[in-house]
């Protein structure tokens, strides 16, 4: 099979769909690879390193997509639209139920387009959106820490505080991999942490993980307006896989909230939990409203791009190698795949999807079976 490449265009996106070795697997294992000139420089994998791997380089974007299996990192964004075609499979996060356009466009063109964020275990373990999970969970608690200094416009607090000084007061909205991720470095740099989450069993492992070192509460309306109104930072790490975001924070509690409060919205990318949010970039990551700071940076992990990387192409690898083996005999096979399915050809295979835009669905299995006979 032909797999492309491309290198990614949004503002500062620096990660890369693919490392060499996982070009190396592919090539070794008899399929093709053409890799966009540069597409993997900002995380410092050389042209030469795809090339000792087995790629091909190719100038252009147009000639990367011109293959029969796209692998990204990020959505793409409409200058894209246009290398869309039947019977090519785009293998990226997609985010669709933020995304009408690109959700039209895909059906349109009558691309497989498969999610990584929509990839599931029988568990409910998401394992292709993990590792970027924990590394947006990770960036949460030091860019919240950045931005509450007074320079940034935050309220000039010190997450650890000094001693006869408080620390920063940090409450996490969400006890799943972005926010335990989030606790740990917000914890690590001594700040007082409260995780709020509706499920009773997360909040237990993180009791009994951090001995008291952290506080839970289980999350409700009142709840949650009591704790985030004596907060400094509040982390959003809220996630249902495929759908858009509950909004958790509304406009009418931010005047309720601490002058010169930090939200930091890692779940922006599927609508956000607060009323508020809108996506932003690494270039221009804040604005602020009622006088809290808002950072809604869409693709936080490329800001660490040789980290992510390689951290995502860890897990998406395996699942790339069967897609290149099997193409679409890949997601009958695997349950865990085929429920990263959003769209095939012109049909919207994902619920979640389908509920964000009042839109009919077609049953992933359905679809497949259809298009076999």
């Amino acid at each position: 099979m032909l797999i492309g490449l491309p290198k990614e265009i949004k503002d500062n996106e620096n990660r890369v769909g693919m490392t060499a070795g996982a070009v190396k697997m592919l090539t070794r294992a008899g399929h093709h690879v053409v890799v966009q000139s540069s597409a993997g420089a900002a995380s410092f994998i050389s042209d030469h390193d795809y090339q000792q791997a087995g790629a091909r380089i190719v100038t252009t974007a147009e000639e990367a997509w011109a293959a029969n299996l796209v692998i990204k990192v990020k959505e793409p964004v409409a200058s894209e639209y246009p290398y869309f075609r039947p019977n090519m499979m785009l293998f990226t996060f997609l985010h669709l139920a933020t995304n009408k356009p690109l959700t039209e466009a895909l059906l349109q063109s009558g691309v497989s387009g498969i999610a990584y964020e929509t990839v599931q275990k029988p568990d409910g373990q998401l394992p292709l959106l993990m590792p970027m999970s924990e590394v947006a969970g990770r960036m949460a608690a030091q860019v919240g820490a950045n931005y509450l200094q007074k320079i940034y416009g935050g309220r000039g607090v010190l997450m650890g505080g000094i001693p006869g000084v408080a620390p920063a007061n940090v409450a996490i909205l969400g006890a799943g991999t972005v926010g335990s991720n989030a606790a740990r470095i917000a914890v690590g740099m001594g700040a007082q942490v409260t995780v709020l989450d509706i499920s009773y069993e997360r909040l237990n492992y993180l009791d009994m993980l951090y001995r008291g070192q952290l506080q839970t509460r289980i999350s409700d309306a009142y709840t949650l307006e009591r704790v985030v109104n004596e907060c400094d930072l509040i982390i959003g790490a809220v996630l249902i896989p495929g759908h858009r975001t509950p909004q958790l924070i509304t406009r009418n509690m931010l005047p309720q909230l601490r002058q010169g409060a930090v939200i930091v919205d890692v779940a922006v990318d599927q609508g956000g939990c607060v009323e508020t949010a809108r996506p932003t970039t690494h270039s221009d990551p804040v604005y602020q409203v009622d006088g809290v700071l808002h950072y809604c940076v869409s693709n936080m992990p490329g800001a660490v791009p040789r980290t992510s990387s390689f951290a995502l192409c860890n897990q998406t690898a395996g699942y790339i190698l069967r897609l290149a083996n099997e193409g679409a005999e890949a997601l009958i096979k695997d349950k865990t795949l085929l429920a990263g399915l959003n769209t095939f050809n012109g049909s919207l295979t994902h619920a979640g999807v389908a509920e964000a835009f009042n839109l009919n669905h077609t049953d992933a299995t359905l679809a497949l079976a259809i298009s076999s006979t």
